[in-house]
């Protein structure tokens, strides 16, 4: 016996002594309590390695002149990730996030191995170099995985998957930015996890966990350092309502055009070509705006501490703007013009990144600019504070860009300890989000499953029906006949099979139609009609057909329409597949809504 049969044989041993003595709710407790802790190192892990390689590579710029290596740094950066990608994964692990809600939805939340370790340092090379994208929704994946692998390898079911791959999600946000709350309510909110007695207490206990381990790593400081100087009034509730509906359009650009240029990427399926594309377009913005460089934290750290002109002209270091310090408005505008396509050349010419950075940097620059315009211009008569409003856009775009008001709050309240803006940041979440759903129903992240009918969501039945599949349901013990055959060799078939419905196929395999008991029941017992009539003469077309790919939605829709009690299954090309009774298939509705709804 050699050493992996060995340890297999120790992990079954283990896994068997451990469903006699421990509980499954106290063995997921316990795993939680694993996740927590593996989710934070991995978190602390990833913030090192970019922080590191973006010291090394920018520490000895010149602020105050231009610096051509800006046109260097994110080519290199892309092309070693791409051949990462291609050579080492060999696997797409781009839009982090949709992975992990298609996996919940469609692959019993099982996620592939090398998640754990892959979006981890892609996104490391990428986001060092000056990759315009975000470390989080990479570390959400890697966490995700490392909860749905440690499931997996002590055999757990779907149900408890799905909750530990919401508790790596949850660890993931509350390591990387020290913010529990807020990885709890982001796992409830994007990734739909439900919120039971049975899921709340291990998400909590993740959470918590996650964000020990980091503060005890890196220290007990907030992710970005805020005072509050300007103590929020009632007067400035409808300062904070007209931020609120500009944050909700600017995530509404954002979103839109992020589309709109991935769809241009998906045109090229050479890598290569995407690279070029992607990398030039990327190393010109970044030399043009050198905030873009990485998450561009550095800028909402001096944004939010900055207490005039002077402070807040140096966003414009680095750049072909330095000393213009009247440009300072057109140049923050053209930031939030432009920022989307640096993230999505970065993404699509080959690099690793997320939009919760992004999404951070333009909230702030627009409530940035929203307020600075509102005080130049002398709109109303009341000093509109640039910090605060920094602060408050940040939770207003997220809330628009991710369709979560709830992770927006929660999360600038805890990265910034700003919780004396609370009401604030409620009233601009809610406005960003009432103002985006006018345009957009669905988040950035579930667009694409959404338009798949791949989603799931907090809708009790949709929910059942995307965790279903047809392939689970389709029943294949029905007998074919043909259509050249006799009333004689059909009344054959009729006395082997137990089923009142028999599918008729020709040579190639084809349904051409069905043929139904009741309708030859009065002729089968008349042995002189046996050679008068054949299959095609009392054969009917049935009302509707299931194509094997379609979703559980559009197989009640056809069931509903149709108002038959069974439907055959076909390929998309016509062959006969099986049959789906709405028997069995309410039957497994019942079962996945127990399931899923239970305590």
């Amino acid at each position: 016996m050699n050493i992996s049969e060995d340890k297999y044989s120790f992990l079954l041993r283990f896994i068997s002594w451990r469903e006699k003595h421990i509980k499954d709710k106290q063995f997921i407790l316990l795993l939680s309590f694993v996740v927590g802790i593996f989710t934070a190192l991995a978190a602390c892990l990833l913030k090192y390695l970019v922080d590191y390689i973006k010291h090394f590579l920018t520490e000895n710029f010149n602020p105050m002149g231009v610096n051509w290596l800006y046109l260097v740094y994110p080519v290199i950066g892309i092309f070693i990730t791409g051949l990462f990608i291609r050579k080492v994964v060999r696997d797409d692990i781009s839009h982090g996030v949709t992975k992990i809600l298609y996996a919940i939805s469609r692959k019993q939340s099982r996620i592939k191995r090398h998640n754990v370790w892959s979006s981890l340092f892609a996104s490391a090379f990428t986001i060092g170099f000056g990759g315009s994208v975000g470390a989080e929704a990479p570390m959400v994946l890697t966490g995700s995985a490392i909860g749905s692998n440690l499931g997996s390898l002590f055999r757990m079911d779907h149900k408890t998957l799905m909750l530990l791959v919401g508790c790596g999600a949850a660890g993931a946000i509350s390591g990387i930015f020290k913010a529990p709350i807020a990885g709890l309510v982001f796992t409830l909110e994007v990734l739909m996890i439900d919120l039971t007695m049975a899921s709340l207490l291990p998400l909590l206990i993740t959470c918590v966990t996650a964000a020990s381990v980091s503060y005890l790593l890196t220290g007990s400081e907030a992710m970005f350092q805020f005072h509050l100087d300007y103590p929020f009034t009632l007067e400035r509730i409808p300062y904070a309502i007209g931020l609120g509906i500009f944050c909700g359009l600017v995530a509404w650009y954002f979103t839109r055009a992020m589309n709109w240029i991935e769809n241009i990427f998906r045109r090229y399926s050479n890598p290569y070509v995407k690279f070029v594309i992607g990398a030039s377009m990327l190393s010109v913005l970044i030399f043009l705006f050198p905030p873009m460089y990485g998450e561009g934290y550095d800028t909402i750290e001096l944004l939010l501490n900055g207490v005039s002109a002077s402070d807040w002209n140096k966003v414009m270091n680095n750049s072909l703007f330095y000393g213009h310090g009247n440009l300072l408005i057109l140049y923050l505008f053209l930031i939030i013009l432009f920022k989307v396509f640096a993230s999505s050349a970065t993404n699509g010419g080959g690099g690793c990144g997320g939009i919760f950075a992004p999404s951070l940097f333009l909230g702030c620059i627009a409530g940035f600019i929203f307020s600075y315009v509102c005080n130049e211009f002398h709109i109303g008569n009341i000093y509109i504070p640039e910090k605060n409003f920094a602060l408050m856009g940040m939770a207003g775009l997220m809330s628009g860009v991710m369709h979560a008001p709830l992770t927006g709050i929660f999360l600038i309240a805890e990265l910034t300890g700003g919780y004396d803006l609370f009401l604030p940041l409620m009233i601009v979440s809610v406005c960003a989000y009432l103002t985006i759903i006018v345009f957009e129903p669905h988040s950035i992240y579930s667009m694409r499953l959404a338009k798949k009918g791949e989603l799931l969501t907090h809708h009790k039945d949709k929910a059942v029906l995307t965790l279903m599949n047809v392939e689970s349901i389709i029943e294949t013990d029905f007998l074919k006949v043909h259509p050249s055959m006799d009333l004689g060799e059909v009344v054959k078939v009729i006395s082997q099979s137990k089923r009142n419905i028999f599918p008729v196929v020709n040579a190639n395999n084809t349904l051409v139609g069905i043929v139904v008991l009741d309708d030859i029941r009065n002729v089968i017992f008349r042995q002189e009609l046996y050679h008068r009539y054949r299959v095609e003469d009392f054969m009917r077309i049935p009302k509707s057909c299931i194509i094997k790919t379609d979703s559980m939605e559009e197989v009640m829709r056809k069931f509903d329409e149709a108002g038959v009690w069974n439907l055959p299954v076909i390929t998309e090309d016509g062959h006969y597949v099986g049959f789906v009774s709405k028997s069995k298939l309410l039957n497994t509705y019942r079962q996945v809504l127990v399931d899923f709804s239970a305590e």
